[in-house]
């Protein structure tokens, strides 16, 4: 179908934060599949883990036991707030998954009519039916019908008007701690407080989406741990990275938010299979290192100061940097889509982003010298990008 405005670009192999074509062309790759890549192209652990899990059982069925997605489990509940786990093969399954949560422990609670999934604007939360309209993005939703009953939007930083639409029909509050295809937004540790006050008031459930933000991308293994404990979700989704590449997702949760979802209330054919579990231990067990977590922080205080400097040098393009950790975004005063096919001439990867930005994703694993050469690279966009604005008012 013809659903992607796909690039004239294709690689045959790749190397930790390098991409290779088959003419053997080198490109520095600052998007990591849209925040995916974590530990780079080819990391030699994931590789040794899908050799091995290969040639042992790739698919049973979770009817039985699968003792890798047990001990998955008992790592992502050791590492967060959460008491259980269920696997799916994408954040927009895992998104699926937590609305259901959601409205089924108001259900188990007596209150069946708590249905109301409060998104906000800007948000992305998948391309499945529940997850566009609960983001509310109207070029996502356009064409897909009316929007379906328990979906209500609100306005990114207005508590104000959040606290407002709260009420006896709403089931949780659903955001990204840094949205991502928005154009890198952050909420503000102080917003996020407030928003897990309000929903301890109203007894609303919170669910966070980190499947962009989070698994070591803002400098924690999770954003919201820069709240220092007081702004814990309910229910989070996952993906993304968990699996560097390989398909997998995962819906986390408390004990008490799950209490609906009890045998038959939800499955998957594929999710938590033993192929995707023995890739997504492998990626965790090197996500949760703190040497990592440490060296994302160096390298994001490096970047940002850097592209600060180009913001002053160029303020006729770069307009704003926005986001946290290694999850950037530069919001443009030229076309976004234009920048980043300079980017890509000066051959660098970068993903573009809502509110006309561009964002940078590099794996978690880039070093300061991959850095200081993005920053050429986007030094060397930004004067193609002058140039042509200057061209085009002449």
């Amino acid at each position: 179908m013809g659903v992607y405005q796909r690039a004239p670009l294709a690689f045959e192999r790749g190397r930790g934060v390098k991409l290779f074509t088959a003419e053997g062309d080198e490109y520095l790759d600052c998007m990591a599949g849209i925040a995916v890549t974590a530990l780079g192209h080819g990391h030699p652990k994931l590789v040794e883990a899908v050799q091995t899990a290969a040639e042992k059982v790739w698919h049973t069925s979770n009817i039985f036991r699968i003792p890798d997605q047990e001990k998955l489990a008992g790592m992502l509940t050791d590492a967060t707030f959460a008491d259980v786990v269920f696997f799916t093969n994408s954040g927009a399954e895992a998104i699926e998954c937590a609305i259901k949560t959601a409205r089924k422990h108001h259900w188990a609670n007596g209150q069946p009519e708590r249905i109301d999934i409060i998104g906000f604007d800007g948000s992305f939360h998948g391309r499945t039916i529940g997850a566009i309209f609960a983001a509310g993005n109207p070029s996502y939703v356009e064409g897909f019908g009316p929007t379906p009953p328990g979906f209500v939007q609100a306005k990114f930083g207005d508590l104000e008007g959040l606290r407002e639409l709260v009420g006896p029909t709403t089931a949780a509050i659903l955001l990204e701690p840094v949205q991502g295809e928005g154009g890198a937004r952050s909420w503000s540790e102080a917003e996020l407080k407030a928003i897990r006050q309000l929903c301890d008031e109203t007894g609303t459930l919170l669910i966070y989406d980190e499947i962009q933000c989070g698994l070591g991308r803002t400098g924690k293994l999770f954003a919201y741990e820069w709240c220092d404990g007081a702004a814990y979700p309910d229910i989070m989704a996952v993906a993304k990275a968990l699996g560097g590449g390989f398909p997998v997702g995962a819906c986390l949760a408390t004990i008490n938010a799950a209490k609906g979802m009890t045998p038959g209330s939800h499955g998957s054919t594929y999710g938590g299979n033993p192929m995707a579990m023995a890739v997504g231990l492998a990626s965790f067990e090197e996500l949760v290192k703190p040497e990592l977590l440490e060296h994302v922080r160096d390298v994001a205080g490096f970047l940002s100061q850097q592209l600060t400097g180009l913001k002053d040098r160029y303020p006729d393009v770069v307009v704003d940097i926005r986001g946290k950790g290694l999850l950037i975004g530069v919001k443009l005063a030229t076309p976004n889509r234009e920048f980043m096919q300079h980017a890509r001439d000066e051959h660098l990867l970068i993903a573009g982003g809502g509110d006309n930005c561009v964002r940078l994703l590099p794996p978690l694993v880039i070093t300061v010298e991959e850095a200081s050469e993005a920053i050429q690279k986007m030094e060397r966009a930004c004067e193609t990008a002058r140039a042509k604005a200057k061209a085009a008012a002449a």
